[in-house]
């Protein structure tokens, strides 16, 4: 007879880990107890380890002198951008004049 299938929070994963980590409970009791399978525990494991350093970054505010810095990139690449499409459009319509020109419209 197949088991249930359990799904676990976040919060109750980390308790199973911390019995292991920290209460220093072995791997096959947390496992027993918990009836889950001990792949599934280190993989759990794993998850934690390799996210970990998330939970330490803290994302940095910009000064008001970056932030100045950040506008002025923003506003130079967007009159780039629309010098770009200015030209563009010039091109493609001297394009359409020529084609019309050699009757290929």
């Amino acid at each position: 007879m197949p088991r249930e299938r359990r799904s676990f929070t976040g919060a109750e994963k980390m308790a199973i880990l911390r019995e292991h980590l920290i209460d220093k409970a072995p791997i096959s009791q947390v496992c027993d107890r918990h009836g889950i399978q001990p792949t599934l525990f280190y993989l759990w494991q794993k998850k934690l380890f390799e996210g970990g350093a998330a939970v330490f970054e803290q994302p940095r505010a910009k000064s008001p002198r970056q932030q100045a810095a950040e506008q002025r990139r923003i506003d130079a690449l967007e009159a780039k951008l629309r010098y770009k499409d200015e030209v563009l459009a010039e091109l493609m319509g001297e394009h359409v004049a020529l084609k019309k020109s050699l009757g290929e419209i």
